[in-house]
């Protein structure tokens, strides 16, 4: 692994859990400061399903496809063929779907907090850097723990970025090559009934490490990149069909997700189309994950 290792470019004084900046209190947190995952706070995926959007890779628990060094989570795209099971474990229900077995051509990892960590408001902050090339789609994003209104897209999904094919020709991007990230809502029911609401914005230097940040509370969300806002959503943009309820879907605690997709619908549909197979592995760096909440730390459901 040593080849690929990139050190972080430093940051500032490490905050202690529970330490209180601004009002905003430190709910949860990882700073990828030993030489392992942390089990007790994330859940590695295993299966080679695509996501529900054709993506072309398996994810693994192997320790080919992630590492923590030198203060820094590496999620890892290999370009290597893979046979595993066919659907995530949450869809296992039968033993038809048990049993079923996927081949993909790439693998890379997903991690999560379900079942550890999920919260109901707050500012979810994650230093990271992106990876470039065509078919790349690294992604943090947040599902809900319970689904309590039902099945995607009923519950909600909260996208705190997404980037696709970052460094492609793109002739409306800055400087002609691809630089946007997006955040984006879906909500609404179960597909074709599911909606969403989204913006994006051009990621100054794609090569750097940046802070992507979403603040929620019970008034709207609010989308930053290094501090700086972009985006604005308020609860009429959304709904649910299974509740009247205000707020709703996003009034209940969600989870945290970070993942390396290669291939799948959008990014194979854009810019020069499909996945360049070069360049491998590709490399999504993450520095550090912090939850802070309105102090006192109201609403949150710490590791369990």
């Amino acid at each position: 692994m040593s080849a690929l290792l990139v050190l972080a470019s430093a940051t500032a004084a490490v905050p202690a859990q529970g330490a209180v900046e601004d009002g905003w209190q430190l709910a949860w947190s990882d700073e990828f400061d030993g030489d392992r995952l942390d089990h007790g706070k994330w859940v590695l995926a295993d299966d080679c399903w695509g996501g529900g959007n054709e993506e072309r890779q398996c994810y693994t628990p192997d320790a080919e496809n992630h590492a923590v060094e030198n203060g820094v989570l590496r999620i890892i795209a290999r370009h290597e063929p893979h046979t595993g099971p066919a659907f995530p474990l949450a869809q296992r229900n039968t033993p038809e779907k048990r049993a079923a077995r996927a081949s993909k051509p790439f693998t890379s990892a997903r991690l999560a907090t379900a079942g550890n960590a999920a919260w109901r408001y707050g500012r979810i902050e994650i230093r990271a850097r992106l990876p470039q090339g065509q078919g790349t789609w690294p992604a943090i994003w947040m599902l809900p723990e319970d689904w309590d209104y039902g099945p995607w897209a009923s519950s909600g999904e909260i996208d705190i970025m997404e980037a696709v094919n970052l460094g492609e020709p793109c002739g409306e991007c800055t400087g002609g090559k691809e630089d946007r990230v997006l955040g984006t809502l879906h909500f609404g029911g179960p597909p074709p009934r599911n909606r969403f609401v989204g913006e994006e914005t051009a990621l100054p230097e794609p090569v750097e490490f940046h802070v992507y940040e979403l603040e929620w509370n019970a008034e709207g969300m609010t989308w930053r990149i290094d501090g700086k806002s972009y985006a604005r959503r308020v609860p009429h943009e959304w709904h649910t069909l299974a509740s009247d309820a205000p707020g709703a879907p996003f009034d209940k605690p969600f989870h945290l997700i970070l993942n390396l997709a290669i291939g799948g619908r959008w990014p194979e549909g854009s810019n020069r189309m499909g996945v360049d197979e070069g360049g491998f592995p590709k490399v999504m760096d993450v520095d550090w994950v912090r939850v802070w909440q309105q102090a006192p730390a109201a609403d949150q459901r710490g590791s369990r």
